[in-house]
């Protein structure tokens, strides 16, 4: 162990603890000490010391015990003349820091100081302000403008728990191996520029903080019009070392979250981020001691520090998988110029680390990876557009046989957009030919679904819809570099090599923008889209002899089964019955296999020999049965990346639908958050169960329980996200007015609230037979 880091460490420490309690005692002077603590939208109280503690923060007054833990956990700076091992105090002294930092931003949140304010930047899906003293508060201005009349955008400020749990299936499929804590500032814009470029490539979430002399990496990014937020996968926390203390308790509450843990289980925490949550911090620019006692902290849970200037290293394992402490001297780094020194520093990080990442070699002209799926182009920034309220757009993808297929070829038969004016629309249709020994008819909507997620990844497009409702955008910046109508046809032919070639051999696209040429093959497309839909309202449960697994989410829940039937989708609302049928095709020996319902032993409440034999054995013996048509007995578990959450409310005789973006509070006297809590974690809860919000509209939704029929209550979000499905359910169950007569939290927010409601409105749960 460097005496000289746990020197810097321990000092740092100590003075950020002796911060915090100046500040804490000037809070308590200032507010009263039940002055209410929180970090916004989150059922996790102050993550970070909920997990390591056990405390649920709610007042001023109950961070003083807090704070005493801190001091405590510190120690004194190592004398100069004796060498003695100090990873312990080292580490105790992180902790110390961490738990100094929490408290730290609580109180700027007491104080309205966070977010952090920055001029000149709107954060993408984030809250924005405008300065007390001008405008009216829309927060709309940005660049230079923003900064003369007194227009800030916020910084993002703590992760809510929606993200977190919307995150979730990208995190356990692997679609985001792992994340990045970034600190301080870059040695150029360009070079800050590249690196995160490098992380998005490879689809790893960077979470931003730091500065180096008043400067921060988040200023680089801003300046060089970097678009930052949740849908770009990076996240924008602050520009002090002491809002990195989100990036950790992101961690602590995927523990939380996913793993089932419970606060005060600080030892369970750690190894859990240890051995399943994929991260490390990149110290960028000269390292202060308070950035060596943040990064003590985070070598607790495992995560390696990789620093881009001269600083001792701790290259034995122990704590961390591999290397604890890295020096990468930037200047030092081989390469022909600052960009392949950027790119190889990343590599490095990966590498100690241990992060798995998977790099589709897609031949655009432009940035791709999963990390510009959510980008937004917006029409100012637009070159053109296909589809909209202006123009026309579809996808249809269909099998052929080998010998029909030039794998490869992309023609575009119609003009181009070059003679379109900027921010114009125009027609086009996407057609696409796959062929393959291990192709399937019932693949088809599996592989055209995945076009959206595919065109997504292009830095500068933005895809909406599927089908004849499909929507691209390409932006100006996109266009300049080269985009053009041919660079959709490589971007599919690539991604379905890479991520399908077990059943794909062959794939040929052909773009259409000829007129007649769009409409016929649009009547064809339709003619394929209603013979989907028939056949998949034919594929019944009771159409199959299997079901599927699906457990991908045991990377971090590890006894949680999801068993998903052509009638109940993943609970994640992103695999269903053919979906995990085509990924067994693909990988006969991953997360999604076959199992053999066998002998039905109630087919009302949906048990089957085989799925309670597969949940005896995929549940490591947590779970011995399990009831696919029920709430009330035996439900499925659920892991954390849930869509909704369904849960009884015994007084209405029914159940209560809560959303995962709703954040309102609901008649279980509960949020979603604190509900995932109770949901989540590979627990079998009666009354309790986390689906897809499309397994609401199958007629097998709580079918043992009364159905459909017994929700009362449902957020408005799904009421009016999913209304064409709803009301087709309601008039399925024989009332065309069961949906007006579901509460939401518009209406109602308590039970006294709800049974007026149903009352009023009467509601059929209130007379059918009671529930349980």
């Amino acid at each position: 162990m460097s005496r000289y880091i746990a020197t810097r460490a321990i000092r740092g420490a100590n003075a950020l603890v002796t911060e915090a309690e100046m500040m804490l005692g000037k809070a308590l002077l200032d507010k009263s000490p039940d002055t209410r603590v929180a970090f916004p939208n989150t059922a996790y109280y102050l993550p970070l010391i909920l997990g390591m503690t056990g405390l649920q923060i709610e007042t001023l007054d109950q961070l003083q015990p807090v704070l005493k833990h801190a001091r405590e956990l510190l120690h004194p700076v190592p004398a100069g003349t004796h060498w003695t091992p100090y990873l312990g105090e080292t580490l105790d002294s992180g902790m110390a820091t961490l738990l100094a930092a929490e408290v730290i931003e609580a109180i700027r949140f007491v104080y309205g100081l966070q977010p952090e304010p920055i001029a000149g930047f709107r954060l993408e899906g984030g809250a924005s302000f405008t300065s007390p003293d001008t405008g009216n508060g829309n927060g709309s201005a940005s660049g230079s403008e923003a900064g003369q009349n007194g227009h800030f955008g916020r910084l993002n400020g703590p992760i809510d728990d929606i993200q977190l749990r919307s995150w979730g299936i990208q995190l356990v499929d692997g679609r985001m191996p792992g994340f990045a804590a970034i600190v301080g500032a870059a040695k150029s814009n360009e070079i800050a520029v590249k690196i995160v470029r490098e992380f998005q490539r490879r689809n790893i979430l960077c979470f931003l903080s730091g500065n180096v002399n008043g400067r921060s990496i988040i200023h680089q990014l801003i300046e060089e019009g970097v678009e930052l937020g949740y849908d770009t996968y990076t996240v924008p926390f602050g520009t002090d070392t002491i809002s990195a203390i989100y990036a950790l308790g992101f961690a602590v509450r995927s523990a939380l979250t996913f793993g089932g843990l419970k606060g005060g289980q600080a030892r369970d925490i750690l190894l859990y981020n240890k051995e399943r949550v994929f991260a490390f911090v990149l110290a960028l620019g000269e390292v202060d001691d308070l950035k060596y006692a943040a990064a003590a902290g985070a070598i607790n849970f495992g995560f390696p520090v990789i620093a881009d200037t001269i600083i001792p290293e701790i290259l034995p394992t122990g704590i961390t998988a591999y290397e604890h402490v890295v020096s990468m001297p930037f200047n030092e780094i081989e390469g022909q110029n600052d960009l392949e020194r950027a790119e190889r520093l990343v590599q490095k990080c990966i590498e100690v680390r241990g992060v798995k990442v998977k790099v589709s070699n897609v031949p655009v002209p432009v940035p791709y990876g999963s990390a510009f799926e959510g980008e937004v182009v917006r029409k100012a920034d637009m070159r053109i557009e296909f589809g909209g309220k202006h123009a026309r757009c579809f996808e249809y993808l269909h099998m052929a046989g080998l010998d029909e297929v030039t794998d490869g070829k992309v023609e575009v038969i119609g003009p181009g957009f070059d003679d379109i004016p900027a921010q114009g629309h125009m027609d086009m249709g996407i057609v696409i030919k796959v062929a393959g020994r291990g192709m399937q008819r019932d693949f088809e909507p599996v592989l055209e679904r995945q076009i959206h997620y595919f065109v997504n990844g292009a830095s500068g497009i933005q895809h909406i819809g599927q089908r004849d409702i499909a929507w691209i955008r390409i932006s100006q910046a996109a266009a300049d570099k080269g985009f053009n109508l041919e660079h959709f046809g490589k971007i599919v032919h690539a991604r379905f090599h890479a991520d399908f070639g077990a059943i794909v051999d062959k794939v040929q696209t052909t773009i259409y923008t000829d007129p007649e040429q769009i409409q016929a093959w649009l009547v064809r497309a339709r003619e394929a889209y209603a013979f989907r839909n028939k056949r998949l309202a034919d594929l019944t449960d009771n159409a199959v002899d299997e079901f599927y697994s699906c457990t991908l989410c045991q990377s971090f829940a590890p006894n949680h089964v999801c068993i998903v039937s052509p009638e109940r989708l993943g609970l994640c609302g992103a695999y269903n019955w053919l979906d995990c049928k085509a990924s067994f095709s693909i990988n006969p020996t991953g997360p999604n296999q076959p199992i053999k319902l066998g002998a039905n032993i109630d087919a009302k409440k949906g048990y089957w020999a085989g799925i309670n034999n597969y949940a005896k054995s995929g549940s490591h013996g947590t779970v011995q049965d399990v009831a696919m048509y029920s709430i009330m007995e035996n439900p499925m578990t659920a892991c954390g990346c849930f869509e909704s959450i369904v849960m009884l409310i015994p007084e209405a005789n029914g159940v209560m639908v809560v959303s995962r973006e709703d954040t309102s509070m609901t008649p279980a006297g509960m949020t979603f958050s604190t509900l995932a809590g109770v949901a989540g974690g590979g627990l079998q809860t009666p009354g309790v169960m986390g689906v897809g919000k499309y397994y609401l509209i199958s007629p097998k939704f709580i079918s043992a329980d009364g159905g459909f029929k017994r929700v009362v209550w449902m957020s408005s979000f799904l009421k009016d996200s999913m209304a064409d499905e709803l009301q087709a359910v309601a008039e399925r169950e024989g009332d065309a007015d069961l949906i007006a007569r579901i509460a939401d939290e518009r209406s109602v927010t308590s039970v006294e609230e709800l049974m007026a409601w149903l009352e009023e409105h009467n509601h059929p749960a209130l007379t059918m037979d009671p529930i349980f």
